[in-house]
């Protein structure tokens, strides 16, 4: 992967110029290198196979009424942004689900 090389072995070069083929190669990884920042980047890329939305709360950590309010009225933003999106993205040719609510991972899950 010459355009995004996950490592170099050589120093990049401090002037203009003076980079032959020969030195542009020995600089980049070598395939194995490549291949397992690839399975890195893919690896980190999928969804988690506990992935909990936006707003939603697995566990339940309070028991006064006020937190359980505050939870309910965020819960119903989320779901009317949602919403929006939602009729946004029907009307586009590629729809933009990166801001959704519902695509967004609670937490950060590695």
């Amino acid at each position: 992967m010459p355009n995004t090389p996950t490592s170099l072995q050589l120093p990049p070069p401090t002037t203009k110029g003076t980079t032959s083929e020969a030195t542009m190669l020995n600089t980049l990884p070598d395939i194995n290198t490549t291949v397992q920042g690839m399975a890195i980047v893919w690896l980190l890329s999928k969804p988690s196979s506990d992935f909990v939305p936006l707003g939603q709360f697995p566990e339940e950590h309070f028991s006064e009424e006020n937190p359980w309010e505050l939870i309910k009225d965020f819960q119903g933003e989320l779901e009317v942004l949602t919403t929006i999106i939602s009729v946004r993205n029907s009307k586009l040719e590629i729809p933009y689900t990166y801001m959704d609510p519902a695509l967004i991972e609670n937490s950060v899950a590695i």
